[in-house]
């Protein structure tokens, strides 16, 4: 905050310190989202957001520190706004601009946005401040307006037409939908069952429709849990997403359920009727269990095996004969080469194992993060000769984290960024403070990555459909880092572009996990 001038927010009688935290507390109480960029940093990053910021965007503190603005346009990037906030920006000037941006849940919402710059006393643009609105509401209103004129204009015959065929629609859509179906009344009984309900539950429409759900097959769907999730649908309008609930049914069996439940809405008007979804997701869980398990398995038994393979290899190694041909000395190191990758390979396992039991364990120390990020860049620069890794940043200070987890990270995305990068020259490393956070970026020129791609990349064991052609791998490199970063309290993410490469960037804290909790 150096930037503002001594003076020109002081309040008679105040100090300086005062005057700066009534200022933040003033931001604070402000209903309109507020944030400030850091134009000296790379690519703009925001340093500060107020609450009705995070209220209004959906996302925490520390999932928006560090980033740049666009990132609430998720992938509606062709707006002619943007280009008016580009061009702002480049040129330093004040704009106001009405833009589409998107919550964290992936809403829409629009947003009025006032963005000015802040100059030093040279007169250069070292931050801006944006000042949010979100203008929703009124969008819609101007929307349904326009919606009335023509709609005042139709026939009510042929709106009548319309919503029958829209009716018998739904219903072929409802009776064919591979997941049991209930539409309840405000009481909580049963108006309608779709035939995949019937069927999983063994009931007949008969014993089904008209029956409060509680007393269906003497009592059976009684849950504790399912009571709590209907009570709380109606009076707020918001819906159940992904509600796991088990139970043990005295004909059927122990079901795993995953539950979801929405007020119906017709119109824009919600109606006194709640719509449950009901999916069977009893088998799906067994199979990821054993799943899960046999890869535990696998990875620890494969572990001792391998151990000692790599103890011969490196006696024999070092008792290479002295008479020993050049294909001996070339076949003995590229055996060596392959021990090496399986035993990493295997370690990845080993920890995707345990992230999956929890059992992923964090020891936090104090080290020097610039010298760790000096060490990893060397030691991959080393055996990536065709490439240039060039580091800019520095941190200057002591981060409390895990450290060997931490560097884990980085020689991932780096080894990925030589990987995927095979005809690029360089890879740019950059690392900055970012308020409370560390912010670390690794900027490739390789592939790249569809959308698709770029939303499930983080996922375990998912690989690109271009990228599994080309380059062998598990995918589960970038699961585990995702995974490391958040048990930091810290977030990972990636901007892509296909055939113009890939930005990997993370933050955590520099205090530790829980100074950021």
């Amino acid at each position: 905050m150096n930037t503002f001038q001594k003076g020109k927010f002081e309040l008679s009688g105040f100090s300086m310190s005062e005057n700066f935290e009534l200022l933040t507390k003033a931001l604070d109480a402000s209903i309109s989202g507020i944030i400030i960029t850091d134009n000296n940093q790379p690519d703009n990053p925001i340093i500060y957001c107020n609450s009705a910021f995070e209220v209004i965007s959906g996302y925490s503190r520390k999932e928006i520190i560090g980033h740049n603005c666009r990132f609430l346009q998720a992938e509606d990037r062709n707006q002619k706004e943007r280009e008016i906030l580009a061009q702002s920006v480049k040129e330093g000037l004040d704009c106001a601009v009405v833009i589409r941006n998107y919550r964290k849940n992936g809403d829409l919402f629009w947003n009025e946005l006032y963005m000015s710059p802040v100059k030093n006393s040279n007169g250069d643009v070292t931050h801006f401040i944006g000042v949010q609105n979100d203008v929703t509401e009124r969008k819609k209103v101007e929307h349904d307006l326009r919606q009335q004129k023509v709609l005042m204009q139709q026939k009510v015959d042929e709106r009548t037409v319309a919503l029958r065929d829209s009716e018998a629609f739904l219903t072929s859509i409802i009776e064919t939908v591979r997941e049991g179906l209930l539409v309840l009344d405000p009481k909580f009984r049963v108006i309608s069952a779709n035939y995949h309900f019937l069927r999983t539950f063994k009931v007949s429409a008969e014993e089904t429709v008209g029956k409060q759900l509680y007393e269906l097959g003497n009592n059976q769907w009684d849950i504790l849990k399912l009571r709590e999730l209907l009570i709380t649908i109606l009076p707020t309008n918001n819906p159940v997403v992904d509600f796991e609930v088990e139970h043990d049914f005295p004909h059927i069996g122990k079901k795993l359920m995953l539950l979801n439940a929405y007020r119906i809405e017709l119109e824009g008007q919600f109606k006194d009727q709640i719509l449950l979804a009901i999916e069977d997701i009893t088998e799906r869980k067994e199979i990821e269990r054993r799943k899960d398990d046999f890869l535990s398995i696998a990875s620890h038994e494969l572990k001792t095996p391998l151990t000692t393979i790599k103890g011969y290899m490196q006696i024999l190694e070092r008792n290479v004969p002295k008479e020993a041909s050049d294909k001996f000395s070339v076949t003995l190191a590229k055996v060596s080469q392959y021990v090496e990758r399986l035993n990493n390979l295997i370690a990845e396992l080993l920890d995707v194992s345990r992230i999956q039991t929890g059992n992923i364990e964090l020891h936090e120390e104090s080290f020097d993060f610039d010298r760790m990020m000096s060490e990893v860049v060397e030691g991959i620069q080393a055996s990536a000769q065709h490439h240039r890794i060039i580091l800019t940043g520095k941190v200057d200070a002591t981060v409390t984290a895990d450290e060997t987890h931490i560097m884990q990270v980085l020689n991932n995305l780096l080894s990925n960024a030589v990987k995927y990068g095979p005809e690029s020259e360089n890879i740019e490393v950059n690392v900055t403070n970012i308020s409370e956070y560390v912010k670390v970026s690794v900027r490739d020129y390789g592939v790249g990555m569809s959308i698709d791609d770029k939303k499930r990349v983080f996922e375990r064991f998912f690989r690109g459909s271009d990228i599994q052609k080309r380059f062998p791998g598990m995918g589960i490199g970038l699961y585990v880092c995702d995974q490391i970063i958040k048990n930091h309290n810290g977030t990972l993410w990636v901007e892509s572009e296909k055939g113009k490469g890939s930005t990997f960037s993370f933050t955590i804290p520099k205090g530790g996990k829980k100074s950021n909790e």
